[in-house]
């Protein structure tokens, strides 16, 4: 076993790395870039060195810094983690040349698997089914091919991965539009604009299987279930995956080993595959669609039902021991999800969000894998993942039980999240009764991201909490009368006006329109109308936050403050988030259509198309290519509708 190891890594990923390590009694080097000087994996690790720089490619990705940080700190191999450099052949070959181990697969794996097209056609000498279409390198028969196959066909980036570069088409007239589009997405996001063409399975669920090799022979271990997945990122994910039969399972784990095998896999690796689920799971319906040559996000739920350390795993392996167990030692026990927490903003369409995570408390009864901790801020330079909040129950409705009531004791204040997002999930219906598919959440987005609305109890110990935060009086006098303050509270697009009259000993009667309130609050917590109620409050500045059933946030309305225009000026497009300006489609006096597309903004490794709002001339531009922008910038200026 290894004595000293780097992480080539942040975040939960690190963390999680780390705490394998400290079992096995094996030394940690984290490394860190300005923005993560303090960051919890730093804190965790025996020793850190600074990479300097704030981006990913002014710091983790920067593969000299990281070789020469590992020997200068008398590590012995690098565990990459996933993301940044995990799947880059290159830099497992430099850190080779240079004396070190390579927690993960060999270069010439990871070189086979890295380009869709290659991948495929390997896999198909491999014996391994795949998704009827063209990988072939002739781009300029794509829209030929795409007729032979026929419509609905899908276009993706030979070299991509998460949704980047990849676009559905379901008419022919609209084929090189979308070629174009998926290209530039590419060429942008990995430096190569060479896509492929699939059949688009129209109920499809994404079913992957977990792998293991030592460089020879392969095992796997088992199978999860991703298809709940917005805009091509998996959401939650559960293993075993509901309605699979052994059947199945068996002949899916074969294929993934076999593609394993066929590239002399080492360490732990994910075959994925796509399942057409339009008469159900089928032995004979199941497509490779690509393999991860790295440790997945979703590991967990694999560790949860195998009992199987995949960290341990893979640094026994990488030093040099055999495979731990057999196939036949394995099996399945019970069923395990696993939950993405992240910052983002869900109504306004997933956009990921920033901010300072001023309250954070996580369920007691459930895994979690996390890089943060309160008091720190969600950097715009990387994935704003905050946790992974994984179950695990005998059943698989004892553990669906296990994961909403553990989402509903998180408690998360100061930045925008999913939280609401993915409690609403794990209660839908079809979710509930296993009937997954890649579609099921863009079926019923209006329903998943819906606002709750807050009941006036919860605006009344709000108006309570800004106005008397500690719980005691306030100061003032008045005669025959309870003295009497106002507060006014804004959530979403709404406000309301309190009137919070002090009648003493902690008490307060709160009206708001047409509702009037009694409000205590002492030792014992809150008390509405004289029935105890289960609500926390947590306040930081202006934001007065309340965990009670769901999650409310109110912001607390500067009393000199001008009232706002009742909706955003239609006349500018501004940044919804800092970021990159990837592009810029318009110029001064161009004519633009409503829906128009007028820059791609790049920001936490997504691009975000910006649109126009409505038909119009371009006034101005205010951004260039390359230039990067702070939240709330105005990008694209109309001419004035009135002239």
């Amino acid at each position: 076993m290894f004595e000293k190891i780097l992480i080539a890594n942040r975040g939960e990923i690190a963390c999680r790395v780390i705490e394998t390590c400290r079992k096995l009694g094996v030394k940690t080097v984290a490394i860190f870039s300005e923005i993560d000087a303090n960051a919890r994996h730093v804190a965790m690790a025996d020793e850190a060195m600074p990479l300097g720089g704030r981006t990913p490619t002014e710091s983790y990705l920067r593969m000299e810094a990281v070789i020469d940080a590992a020997l200068r700190s008398g590590a012995e191999a690098i565990h990459p983690g996933y993301g940044f450099l995990s799947e880059n052949p290159e830099f497992v070959e430099e850190l080779e040349a240079a004396g070190l181990r390579f927690i993960g697969p060999s270069a010439d794996a990871i070189r086979s698997m890295g380009l869709k097209d290659a991948a495929k056609a390997l896999m198909e000498q491999a014996n391994v089914p795949v998704v009827p279409g063209y990988h072939g390198a002739a781009q300029d028969r794509l829209a030929e091919e795409a007729s032979k196959i026929g419509y609905p066909v899908l276009i993706k980036a030979v070299a991509g991965g998460g949704g980047k570069g990849m676009r559905r088409v379901d008419d022919p007239d609209d084929f090189e539009q979308a070629l174009e589009a998926a290209k530039s997405e590419a060429r942008n996001a990995f430096g190569n604009d060479a896509v492929l063409i699939e059949k688009f399975v129209a109920k499809p669920r994404h079913i992957e299987v977990q792998v293991f090799g030592d460089g020879t022979r392969a095992m796997h271990l088992f199978e999860r279930d991703c298809s709940l997945q917005r805009r091509h990122q998996k959401v939650i994910e559960e293993a075993p995956a509901p309605g699979m039969t052994d059947e199945m399972r068996a002949a899916m784990g074969d294929a993934a080993v076999r593609a394993a095998e066929a590239v002399g896999y080492a360490g732990a690796g994910t075959v994925e595959f796509i399942v057409d689920n339009s008469e159900g799971l089928s032995a004979d319906r199941f497509y490779f669609m690509e393999m991860n040559t790295r440790l997945q996000v979703e590991h967990p739920v694999t560790e949860e039902i195998t009992g199987v350390d995949l960290v341990e795993w893979q640094l026994r392996v990488a030093a040099g021991e055999p495979l731990p167990v057999r196939q036949d030692a394995l099996s399945i026990d019970g069923h395990a999800f696993e939950a993405r927490l992240y910052a983002e903003d869900v109504p306004a369409g997933f956009l990921p969000a920033t901010g300072r995570l001023d309250h954070l408390a996580f369920a007691t009864d459930a895994r979690i894998d996390t890089g943060v901790r309160a008091g720190d801020e969600i950097s715009p330079y990387y994935d704003p993942m905050i946790a992974k909040l994984t179950v695990h129950a005998a059943t698989r409705e004892a553990a669906l039980a296990k994961l909403r009531h553990a989402l509903g004791e998180t408690q998360i204040a100061g930045a925008t999240t999913n939280l609401a997002f993915l409690s609403a999930l794990a209660k839908h219906d079809g979710f509930s009764r296993g009937e997954v598919d890649t579609g099921l959440i863009e079926r019923d987005l209006d329903a998943l991201t819906s606002v709750p609305t807050p009941c006036t109890r919860s605006l009344a110990i709000a108006a309570v909490s800004g106005i008397a935060p500690a719980g005691g009086g306030f100061e003032g006098f008045v005669l025959w009368g309870a003295l009497e303050q106002q507060i006014e509270l804004a959530w979403a697009e709404e406000r309301q006006l309190a009137r919070v009259a002090s009648l003493g000993a902690g008490t307060y009667r709160v009206g708001l329109d047409g509702h009037t309130h009694e409000v205590v609050k002492d030792g014992r917590g809150w008390r509405v109308d004289g029935v105890a109620v289960s609500a926390r409050v947590v306040t930081f500045g202006s934001r007065i936050t309340i965990f009670w059933g769901n999650t409310y946030s109110f912001d607390v309305v500067d009393p000199l403050q001008r009232a706002q225009a009742s909706g955003q000026s239609t006349d500018t497009t501004q940044a919804p988030m800092p970021g990159l300006v990837k592009a810029v489609f318009v110029t001064p006096g161009a004519q633009v259509k409503k829906g128009d597309a007028l820059a791609i903004l790049e920001a936490m490794k997504m691009e975000h198309v910006l649109h126009a709002s409505r038909d119009g001339v371009v006034a101005s531009v205010a951004v260039v290519e390359g230039a990067q922008i702070a939240a709330g910038d105005v990008m694209v200026s109309l001419e004035p509708e009135d002239g």
